[in-house]
């Protein structure tokens, strides 16, 4: 055999945190996993990188959340959300094994994912782009095309072929996976890392077009982000920045401007919200590939580690012929369309901008409601592919 047509029992496209946490989970449950990345190991990205509490669940539970606290990452325990001149703190009551929150820089979070799959035995391959899926005689996906860095062929064959590629997923177009849904608010996102910022947990600011959060992560960072129509963010800068922040809440920009600014900040110029259909014949996908919402929410990161156990469990249930594996997909698209449903509408109102500061305290309770929803269920589930 071509040593570069190799068999595994599942292909990852993607070595974020979804593909991470999937390879890792299905290798502890002995299935031979591969991971392909165009990056590179430990690469930054894009990312508001807040973990809400079933994402520290998540970790807690797979025997992570000790690395995470051994690179630095600060511990939450109290959020402020600030709306309409009123503030209201929350303090982060200990519930199913969580005592704070954590918000890991993205170099720090993905390579604990990966190495914990390296670990359990998934194999890792960078700088390889993926083309295109191999299919059948029967038309059903059994693997991938692609190159690697150095232009070679690749094609690697498998039963199952897992899209953790991001929104615009390679993946998902080749299997032309539908979109069930489709948001109609989008929020464009300018942000940042200061140092020696005065700050005591999560900060969320809300102003109709001026909305802003405060995340302390490693390194003794925060990072700084304000959020607000495509048109008004336009193409960024700090300057942008500093003028919504100062119109979400004077008080916390004044901070803002006393701490020791970065020298750049990132732009992200906004992308309506999506649910696709997030499995098919010799297909899944999960994380943003499957379902994107706004980043206002900052609850992507959290829901990437949701659905990679909810499809690592329908894909093992499958192997140990409990199920079938069309019936077990199902039951994962079932399971985060109902975990998600109220998350994303929520979230695409928050984001359409169509509310104002009086409706707003309303909204943020739904969205806590949903979140509620979700640690209840992650808390339920039996120990079948933790550490």
């Amino acid at each position: 055999m071509h040593p570069d047509r190799a068999f595994y029992d599942a292909i990852v496209v993607g070595a974020r945190a979804a593909g991470a946490a999937t390879a890792m989970l299905l290798a502890r449950q002995g299935q031979r996993v591969l991971v392909v990345d165009r990056s590179r190991y430990g690469a930054d990205t894009l990312s508001t990188h807040g973990l809400m509490r079933a994402g520290v669940l998540q970790l807690h539970r797979w025997g992570l959340i000790d690395r995470v606290v051994e690179a630095g990452t600060p511990p939450i325990r109290r959020t402020t959300f600030n709306y309409g001149g009123e503030e209201v703190v929350i303090t982060i009551r200990p519930s199913f094994g969580v005592d704070a929150l954590y918000a890991p820089r993205r170099t720090v979070l993905d390579p604990i994912l990966v190495d914990a799959a390296a670990a359990a035995g998934a194999e890792f391959r960078y700088g390889i782009t993926v083309t295109d899926v191999r299919r059948d005689d029967h038309g059903q996906v059994c693997g991938i095309v692609g190159r690697d860095e150095h232009g070679r062929a690749l094609v690697v064959d498998s039963p199952i072929v897992v899209g953790a590629d991001g929104v615009r997923s390679t993946i998902a177009d080749r299997v032309n996976a539908p979109i069930e849904r489709t948001g109609t608010g989008a929020t464009a996102v300018v942000y940042g890392y200061w140092t020696n910022l005065e700050t005591d947990g999560y900060e969320w600011l809300y102003r109709p077009n001026a909305m802003a959060g405060i995340i302390p992560t490693n390194d003794g960072q925060t990072c700084v982000f304000a959020g607000a129509t495509p048109d008004r963010i336009g193409a960024g800068g700090i300057h942008v920045l500093r003028d919504v922040l100062a119109e979400a809440a004077p008080h916390v920009a004044a901070r803002v401007d006393a701490a020791t600014a970065p020298p750049g900040v990132r732009t992200f110029r906004g992308l309506s919200g999506i649910i696709r259909r997030p499995w098919g014949p010799g297909w899944a996908l999960v994380g943003d590939a499957g379902y994107w919402k706004d980043p206002i929410s900052v609850h992507g990161l959290t829901d990437a580690l949701r659905d990679a156990e909810l499809l690592a469990r329908a894909i093992t249930r499958t192997e140990a012929r409990t199920y079938d594996r069309t019936e077990a997909l199902a039951d994962y698209q079932a399971t985060r369309d109902r975990l998600s449903r109220q998350l994303f509408d929520v979230t695409d109102t928050i984001a359409s901008q169509h509310w104002t500061a009086d409706e707003i305290p309303g909204l943020l309770i739904q969205l806590s409601s949903a979140m509620a929803e979700e640690v209840e269920t992650l808390a339920a589930l039996d120990a079948v592919v933790v550490a």
